[in-house]
């Protein structure tokens, strides 16, 4: 490997590798400025500047072991994880467009995330990789609307949680019920004795690499205060700049101009036009909300 291949390269966490060792690694990579992310993104698009993807890439390496953390429930080895995730930046690395308006993480995420969850997918084999988006849906928001519901033992949802489920995510009944069993199936799996006449569990071999109550507090503090932000800034908007900008930077799936142009009796190009307006609005009102703060 040549000297620039090496300082080209990754960290990578192994399979069996020291986590502390690889936080502390992918932390020296400074986070970057607003303007260095621009310059640094017009580098690679204009040039293809591999030195600028790959301060790109390192200086949002924290952002995928983040995302990879809330996939941990699913007994997964957290270095694949980690490994799938850094796969996503990279091509969120590649496909950005900093003209957009928007922070590379903003983007990434998306990324990054339909990176882990097709391998978690592929690595559990409860859905086939073809299954519909609401299947997929349903697999990855189960658990999380069960813990709402408080359905915390292993025995079939009542039918009131199997109908609520259902219509939420928008698949039929069978499917939530027959997700949920596999589900438990593994869980129960889990809490499975290692050896013959042993107390402990597998579970009790799983480490917990979750962030520390004081550091989950400071984020959820943080969290709210951009949110408000966030929210007194659309405060500002009209509701057709509102709808438009929801729509096509907050919508999973976003809608396609074309959709809006309809929806709003204009051409695709008035579209663009407001939304990009509406995102320069947006953003100078949280400017001067962080400014005055």
């Amino acid at each position: 490997m040549t000297s620039q291949a090496r300082a080209m390269a990754l960290p990578a966490l192994l399979p069996g590798g020291n986590l502390a060792t690889y936080l502390r690694e992918i932390h020296n990579f400074p986070i970057l400025t607003a303007e260095e992310e621009y310059m640094l993104a017009k580098r690679w698009t204009d040039h293809q500047d591999m030195a600028a993807a790959h301060r790109m890439v390192t200086s949002h390496l924290r952002l995928v072991v983040k995302i990879a953390a809330g996939f941990r429930g699913y007994g997964l080895p957290f270095a694949e994880m980690i490994s799938e995730g850094s796969i996503g930046l990279m091509q969120a690395v590649k496909r950005f467009d900093p003209e957009r308006g928007f922070r590379l993480s903003t983007y990434a995420i998306w990324w990054i995330k339909a990176a882990i969850q097709e391998y978690v997918l592929k690595s559990w084999s409860l859905v086939k990789v073809g299954t519909s988006g609401a299947q997929k849906k349903l697999f990855f928001n189960l658990k999380r609307i069960k813990n709402r519901l408080q359905a915390f033992d292993h025995t079939d949802l009542s039918k009131e949680a199997v109908a609520e489920i259902a219509h939420e995510l928008g698949v039929n009944e069978d499917e939530v019920v027959a997700m949920d069993r596999r589900m438990i199936a593994y869980d129960q799996a889990l809490d499975a004795p290692v050896a013959h006449e042993s107390d402990s569990t597998h579970v009790d071999f799983l480490a917990d690499d979750g962030d520390s109550q004081e550091s989950l507090l400071l984020e959820s503090e943080e969290y709210s205060h951009r949110k408000v932000l966030f929210d007194a800034a659309m405060g500002t908007l009209n509701a057709r700049e509102q709808d438009i900008l929801h729509a096509r930077k907050l919508q999973d799936p976003a809608a396609t101009l074309e959709e809006l142009s309809q929806k709003h009796g204009i051409s695709r190009e008035r579209v663009r036009q407001i939304e990009a307006s509406a995102m320069d609005k947006l953003q100078k009102a949280i400017a001067g909300a962080v400014a005055s703060s």
